[in-house]
């Protein structure tokens, strides 16, 4: 990864210390206390360090980058801080991916080996280290050996993002950007060895972190139950009471159905709860004036953040509601935009003249591994008066309110947040035209209730059925796309419209074929 590394003087981190060893002083401190709570079982401190240290031990130096076929439990998280441990950069893999896809991913990543259960079959034939087998310093109290020496420069893990070009991008993201961003969420939410923070994000996207992190280098515990995914809000509750959750880290278009549950079953917050973090896309006013009108709201403190996995985690927050909450925060005083708040202490951030949104500061992924122009495009020098070193330019238009905080005013290109996670059209047109019959095809999104969903617009080939096409492409692409690239709905065109220049109209393409779909279901319905 060395052709995207940026001079270690160039951003300086804020604190030298490494997520392994925040995590090794924590279960110091609290050997006995519960680091994992998954289910009915807990794990302690020390006995997650002892697995820790066994993978790395069976890892052994230079291992590299380590694919990891993830599943929601100790066993991920264990192999995440191992591979850390080790040295090595973490990457994760859904197992639920597609077999090309999964391919495509350890490839890019550069995966020289892969963690896997069992019985899972590993991509590519890579070397595998099976979690079922003996971890032999897996013991409740492991050794003190000192974890190998490592620069701060050195990759922490591999994530991938959406491309443009129908392949996804590699994000190598250093040791000393989760550092950085580690310690000013900790600081943001205040977590404590008291803590119990659900882990609820996918394991195989960045918000995982946002969880992970913060609870178990403070000493918190970490609580995994199968009831917080079970699509049940009165379940959801019952384990959130239960399980005495204090920090909850939930998607926006999560909360937004939570807080429509609330609203109507006119349900109270768990008196557990102090914090409720949300992010990932724009939270909806009507939502925000809804949940202050919960019963217990005012006590739990209400987080907006903002970040892109390119600046590591949580970049920009502010308090919506709640105990830290400033100014009117009843629900007829709900702004029209809600903010993204202000810049964490380890955040250098700059508006553009085009109002876009540059972030730089030590939490600065070290670009998209093997893919030096696309990373010389997004990721920037400057050296003009007001703003000075390494920025991402992260497509965001925003605005900055009296207060300082900042406002979302759209995307300067076409890129989507689908539930949360980034989305290029392009890359979901490729997959569209991966399918033989398929000639062209549109990506975009639509708003749905309260959150966004994609669709998709195929033109079909001169010998292709168009009575079959669009339940065709669907299935060839739940056969080779993660779920978040295929479309909720498909619809054949007889011709896409273009622009000026002799692009594809997306925009047009929506507004023309999802009115003639509109009318064709109210006709159906009448």
């Amino acid at each position: 990864m060395t052709e995207n590394h940026r001079p270690a003087a160039s951003v300086a981190p804020a604190d030298p210390s490494d997520v392994v060893e925040l995590f090794l002083q924590a279960a110091r401190r609290h050997p006995e206390r519960a680091a994992i709570i998954h289910n009915e079982q807990e794990l302690s401190y020390a006995r997650l360090e002892g697995l820790v240290r066994g993978i790395a031990g069976r890892l052994g130096p230079d291992c590299g980058t380590v694919g990891v076929l993830t599943a929601r439990s100790a066993d991920t998280i264990a192999a995440f801080l191992g591979v850390l441990a080790a040295g090595g950069a973490y990457c994760p893999i859904d197992p639920a991916f597609p077999a090309e896809r999964k391919e495509a991913l350890v490839r890019a990543a550069g995966c020289r080996s892969v963690i896997a259960p069992d019985a899972a079959e590993v991509p590519l034939g890579l070397p595998a280290l099976r979690l079922a087998e003996p971890h032999p310093t897996g013991l409740p109290h492991a050794p003190a050996t000192p974890w190998p020496a490592v620069d701060p420069e050195d990759p922490a893990y591999v994530l991938f993002t959406s491309g443009s070009t129908g392949a996804p991008k590699p994000v190598a993201t250093p040791r000393r950007a989760i550092a950085a961003a580690v310690d000013s969420l900790a600081g943001l939410l205040d977590i404590a060895p008291t803590d119990r923070v659900l882990q609820f994000a996918s394991l195989n996207w960045d918000t995982c972190f946002e969880e992970i992190l913060p609870a178990l280098t403070r000493g918190a515990s970490l609580v995994i139950d199968d009831d917080a995914y079970s699509a049940s809000f009165p379940r959801f509750l019952r384990m959130i009471e239960r399980r005495r959750v204090t920090v909850l880290d939930l998607p926006t278009a999560f909360w937004h159905e939570f807080v429509n549950h609330l609203t109507e079953d006119r349900a109270a917050l768990p008196g557990t709860v102090r914090t409720v973090v949300i992010g990932g896309e724009a939270a909806r006013p009507a939502r925000l004036a809804d949940w202050r009108a919960v019963p217990g709201a005012d006590r739990v403190r209400l987080v907006n953040t903002y970040g892109c996995t390119e600046t590591t985690l949580v970049t920009h927050a502010i308090d919506l509601h709640g105990p830290l909450a400033v100014g009117d925060t009843s629900p007829t005083a709900t702004p029209a935009a809600i903010p993204i708040g202000h810049a964490l202490p380890h955040v250098r951030e700059h508006i553009g003249e085009d109002g876009e949104l540059l972030i730089g500061g030590p939490s600065l992924a070290l670009g998209y591994r093997g893919l030096p122009q696309i990373t010389g495009e997004r990721f920037r020098a400057f050296d003009q008066p007001d703003v000075r070193g390494w920025y991402f330019r992260t497509g965001d238009r925003v605005r900055r309110e009296a207060d300082g905080a900042l406002v979302h005013e759209g995307r300067l290109d076409d890129e989507l947040k689908i539930r949360g996670i980034r989305v290029s059209p392009g890359e979901a047109e490729a997959q569209m035209c991966g399918h033989p019959d398929v000639a062209a095809a549109v990506a975009t999104g639509t708003v749905v209730g309260d959150h966004t969903a994609l669709v998709g617009y195929v033109l079909p080939r001169p010998h292709a059925d168009p009575a079959t096409l669009a339940a065709a492409v669907l299935r060839h692409l739940r056969e080779r796309s993660p779920r978040h690239l295929v479309p909720t709905r498909i619809t054949v065109v007889p011709e896409l419209p273009h622009t000026a220049s002799g692009k594809v109209d997306r925009a047009r393409t929506h507004q023309l074929y999802a009115i003639r779909n509109e009318f064709k279901e109210a006709s159906r319905a009448r």
